[in-house]
């Protein structure tokens, strides 16, 4: 024992690569016969559905990562929002350009960086087993979740729509006969609160329930220093209110599970600042004050979300088989209105711009009043004691949205001078099907199966905008009106072997193939053209090594993959002006590896380790964009004509390496128990758009958290207080840009540090 104490991590890495060459088995769930000693800690088994029923996931022929227990709740600490996911997996990043709302995921370097708020990702978000298909929905707070699992490369068989990247999946902690919940308050930087609590148990003998709460609150904090608009705590502040209410009925074979969830938030959007960045190289400028900003529209920024959801899973199991239904409804309302310029002023005023060159003041407004999402799915799965097993189903979605931009003229305080007013109506069904062939103990093959078919109908309309008709823009007469329609089907597949080397050691390979639907791009306020791009087409070849090792103590995953898309869906962001535009890419390729890891290093001392590398890049000869062209900026690419030839270049916000370890020690004192816990999370360069720049190349970014508590129980429950810190040495760097103007640029949250006291109960 004193011995496996003083192993470093080294070792273990050392060890498991000795013992998977060896062909050495260290059993994880039953003691060693020959040594008939006392056992130390072992790693928890990890139970995941990401083929939609319940499995270890070391036995999964998927490239798949969770997120549970001590490491969930630190990343989530300082009343992070679903970003806090960003680099803390492998292959897997989040941003956003709106703050709270409207994330953007990208995995294996496979993303979408259109703000619209109709835009689709190629990576899809499920929570509770109802797809989230618009971005607003995708950012409905994390709370009381028992685990997050993030499936990499395609997902399209069994998933579905839109996940040529992969799938990030919550599940929520779920009603039961057992009576538990919880409630913890933290205190923080800016007077920052974050309030959680759950409760649940039986009602009766086959009724049970479970009632889960959140509350977030930050006062603004950043002034406004912009030359006749001083004030001081105008931005950076939020409420974010939300709720989860779930009904479990079980009786004999029959479960019903009803999911009501809601979320309401007012604050301000992510700040956008000025020249920030300094010309020539990709560093912040001199000086730069995060609670500072120049704004000449602070006063009129702001951001609302209205959402919420009711799902009903129903599921029957009858001998040899279970039928499954699964009936959700989402609808959301958003708006966002910033200081897109991120400045004061403009350059054709006489000596009143700043902070740098401000070519024209920039402010708009993106309101979703209506949303609507409708999805059914209806499953049937065996469940024989034999060498082969299936399931098979139909799914349907069906989704409306409209969208109103406003344009404002800051210079007029605020009047507002362009409105169009959008609407997307989506219907798309789907009919797919698995079998699992068992050919031995050792080898067993799984194959998928989907038909697909979707169809979207757009219809945008400009207004021209007047005193007259501003109570009612619908009356101002029509500028432009322009309409489109796409459809596509397609037949997705995949092919998986997994291969038991021994007790402990699993490899696998796995072939797939799958699409994302054509999209639209209609954000017409300041140009003509409504874009289209037609489906893109992924094939992903993939394989691994799942590994448990030390007798438990150790569990090491590693991935290679290549992939080849054609057609990939891009987003030309900015350029020349506030607009954005579709288009499709002949092919782009990427490869890498991933390395997934987990320790007991001692009885009182766990890790974590976990390193990616993702390499992306575009192959068209012909494919341009437009760019800005101006002093301040330092384009790499080549240019003609005013536009960038980006064949070649590595896809936005795609960095090449992210890594992530963390250490937690526990030891017993007094009545209680001390523990200490860090985590470090870095993510490599990453280019801001598809041409390469100089000022939007974003700098490496190193997050260093901390955490720090007692726990001990006292009568039937279980308390803790402890203290905490996000980005504790402060890194700053841009995290994202708008070209079209100046050097804008968004930046990283600053550190944060806090208290939190919480108690469980049974």
């Amino acid at each position: 024992m004193k011995a496996m104490k003083r192993s470093t991590l080294a070792t273990l890495i050392n060890a498991t690569l000795f013992s998977a060459v060896a062909g050495t088995s260290f059993s994880t769930l039953a003691a060693d016969e020959q040594a008939p000693v006392a056992k130390s800690k072992q790693l928890e088994v990890i139970q995941v559905t990401a083929r939609k029923r319940v499995e270890n996931a070391q036995e999964v022929p998927v490239a798949v990562s969770a997120l549970q227990g001590d490491n969930l709740d630190a990343y989530s600490s300082a009343g992070m929002d679903i970003r806090f996911m960003n680099a803390k997996i492998p292959s897997l990043s989040i941003e956003s350009s709106y703050g709270r709302t409207f994330p953007r995921f990208y995995v294996r370097g496979l993303g979408n960086t259109d703000f619209d708020l109709n835009a689709s990702q190629p990576v899809s978000l499920v929570v509770d087993d109802i797809v989230q298909e618009n971005a607003i929905l995708k950012g409905f707070p994390v709370f009381d979740v028992e685990r997050v699992e993030v499936l990499r490369g395609p997902q399209g068989t069994l998933f579905g729509r839109n996940t040529p990247a992969g799938l990030v999946k919550f599940d929520s902690v779920k009603p039961s006969q057992e009576f538990d919940g919880f409630s913890s308050v933290s205190y923080g930087t800016d007077s920052a609160v974050d309030f959680r609590g759950a409760v649940g148990g039986g009602l009766t003998d086959n009724l049970s329930a479970r009632v889960s709460l959140l509350w977030q609150d930050k006062d603004n904090f950043i002034d406004n220093r912009a030359p006749g608009f001083e004030q001081d705590d105008a931005l950076g502040g939020y409420t974010d209110r939300a709720a989860r209410v779930q009904f479990l009925y079980e009786k004999d074979d029959f479960s019903a599970l009803l999911n009501y969830h809601v979320r309401n938030m007012d604050g301000t959007p992510i700040p956008f600042r000025a020249n920030a960045i300094k010309s020539g190289t990709n560093d912040l400028v001199d000086n730069f004050d995060y609670k500072v900003v120049y704004h000449d529209a602070a006063a009129r920024e702001k951001q609302a979300v209205d959402a919420q959801g009711l799902s009903l899973k129903l599921e029957y199991d009858f001998s040899d088989y279970t039928i499954t239904s699964i009936s959700g409804w989402e609808s959301a309302e958003v708006s966002s209105r910033g200081d897109i310029d991120g400045g004061y002023g403009a350059a054709f005023l006489d000596n009143y711009q700043g902070p740098g060159i401000i070519p024209f003041p920039s402010e708009s407004e993106s309101v979703m009043p209506d949303h609507d999402q409708y999805t059914q799915e209806l499953r049937l799965a065996s469940n024989f004691s034999g060498d082969i097993n299936f399931q098979t189903g139909l799914f349907y979605f069906d989704e409306s949205v409209t969208i109103e931009n406003y344009g404002y003229d800051t210079l007029a305080g605020g009047a507002l001078n362009g409105y169009v007013n959008q609407q997307q109506d989506t219907k798309a069904w789907a009919v797919f099907g698995s079998v699992d062939y068992t050919v031995s103990d050792a080898l067993k093959l799984t194959a998928g199966l989907r038909y697909s078919d979707d169809k979207k109908d757009f219809e945008a309309v400009r207004k021209t905008v007047s005193d007259d008709c501003l109570n009612n823009l619908m009356q101002c007469s029509t500028d432009i009106t322009r309409a489109t329609d796409v459809s596509d089907d397609h037949v997705s597949w995949d092919i998986s072997a997994s291969y038991k080397l021994n007790s402990d050691v699993n490899l696998y390979a796995r072939v797939a193939n799958t699409f994302r639907a054509p999209s639209i791009q209609g954000r017409i306020t300041f140009s003509d053209d409504v874009t289209t791009a037609d489906s893109e087409t992924v094939t992903s070849y993939e394989t691994g090594i799942k590994s448990d090792v030390l007798d438990g103590r150790g569990r090491v995953n590693a991935s290679v993959y290549y992939f080849t898309m054609d057609d990939q869906q891009l987003t030309a962001v900015g350029g020349t002006a506030n607009t954005t535009s579709l288009l499709n890419a002949d092919k782009t390729t990427g490869y890498g590896f991933e390395l997934d890891t987990e320790w007991v290093l001692t009885d009182e001392l766990n890790a974590t380790f976990n390193f990616s590398y993702n390499k992306t890049e575009l192959k068209d000869d012909n494919i341009t964009i437009p760019v800005p062209v101006r002093d301040t900026l330092h384009i790499t690419d080549t240019i003609v004509d005013g536009k960038a030839i980006i064949d070649g270049n590595s896809l936005p916000n795609a960095p090449e390496f992210i890594s992530n370890l963390t250490l937690r020690y526990t030891t017993e004192l007094a009545d209680g128990n001390f523990y200490a816990y860090t985590d470090v999370s870095y993510r490599s360069k990453v280019n801001f758009f598809l041409y390469e720049a100089v000022e939007f190349e974003g700098k490496p970014l190193t997050e260093v958290g901390a955490r720090a508590g007692y726990t001990w129980e006292q009568g039937n429950n279980e308390y803790e207080v402890a203290i905490f810190a996000r980005n504790l040495f402060d890194e700053q760097v841009a995290i994202g840009a708008i070209d079209f103007n100046n050097n804008t640029a968004m930046v990283n949250e600053e550190r944060y540090v806090g208290a939190e006291f919480k108690v469980n109960f049974f």
